[in-house]
């Protein structure tokens, strides 16, 4: 068997086209759409990261704004640049990039940041409606994994989903997204990690396994369940080269797959812009 792929580029570029085609609405109402990106220190995976938000801005017409401090900012700093950004009337919503150099308080931070302008989704008022099942920013990439599987009609309601991992960033808000009651989630989730003893007794039953773990290979072949819907969502770098939490074997396994490259990625960058034009509305309308 060899998965069939769930294509994050092409899912991407529909949803870039929709946002692209809000900003103009907004335009022609007279509005612009800011994002805002807050860097700290010179972390070369995430100044690449914060480089290709700002080109995917430009693509659908926001505007882009970027602070970057160096890596003996303070938190002082840090908390005055956030402060910025949510007074500036041109940000409709931004993000303060992580990591954060050592010495720097990443959490005191994001409390700092008006959750109306939580691109992120990941403020504690933002992360309390998601429990909630109420309207607000959500996490871009459970947001993305949730509309990659919808776009190529995988089932979500009632299925048993397995999330391996428990950040903040992916695993839990997935596990709360996805047993929401609502269309696209209503799911049976169990959510593991890499202190499980026995990983696989737990893979091996999902319909849909997400790993998202930040564990290079740690998901082989043997721990899932031929046909099962596999995303990798977790990844670590190898010098400039990103390693997924996929064995390679699993392609040879799963019924669907997410590529390396290709696949949550892009997705997470165009949720992030799709929440950035739902600021921008909210104020508007």
């Amino acid at each position: 068997m060899t998965a069939r792929v769930l294509d994050g580029e092409a899912v991407a570029s529909r949803a870039r086209a929709d946002v692209a085609a809000r900003v103009e609405r907004l335009a022609a109402r007279g509005a612009r759409v800011g994002l805002g990106t807050i860097l700290v220190g010179d972390d070369g995976p995430s100044a690449r990261y914060v480089a290709m938000k700002h080109d995917d801005c430009a693509e659908v017409g926001i505007e882009s704004f970027h602070a970057h401090l160096p890596a003996d900012a303070t938190q002082r700093d840090v908390e005055a640049a956030i402060a910025r950004f949510n007074e500036s009337p041109e940000v409709d919503a931004f993000l303060v990039q992580y990591p954060f150099p050592p010495g720097l308080d990443y959490g005191a931070a994001l409390l700092t940041v008006d959750p109306a302008k939580d691109v992120d989704g990941l403020h504690p008022t933002n992360l309390g409606r998601l429990l909630m099942g109420e309207h607000g920013p959500r996490p871009c990439t459970p947001l993305g994994i949730q509309a990659l599987l919808a776009a190529h009609g995988v089932e979500i309601p009632g299925r048993h989903v397995v999330v391996v991992g428990r950040g903040l960033t992916i695993g839990r808000p997935l596990a709360a997204l996805l047993s929401l009651k609502e269309p696209g989630a209503n799911a049976a989730v169990t959510v593991v990690h890499t202190g499980v003893a026995d990983l696989g007794a737990y893979t091996l039953e999902a319909d849909i396994l997400v790993a998202a773990a930040g564990s290079p290979g740690l998901v082989r072949a043997d721990m899932v369940r031929p046909g099962a819907v596999v995303v990798g969502a977790g990844v670590s770098f190898a010098g400039r080269k990103i390693v997924s939490d996929l064995a390679d074997g699993v392609a040879e396994v799963a019924g669907w797959l997410s590529p390396r490259i290709g696949g949550v990625g892009p997705m997470t960058r165009a949720m992030l812009l799709a929440n950035c034009v739902a600021a921008a509305e909210r104020g508007l309308f």
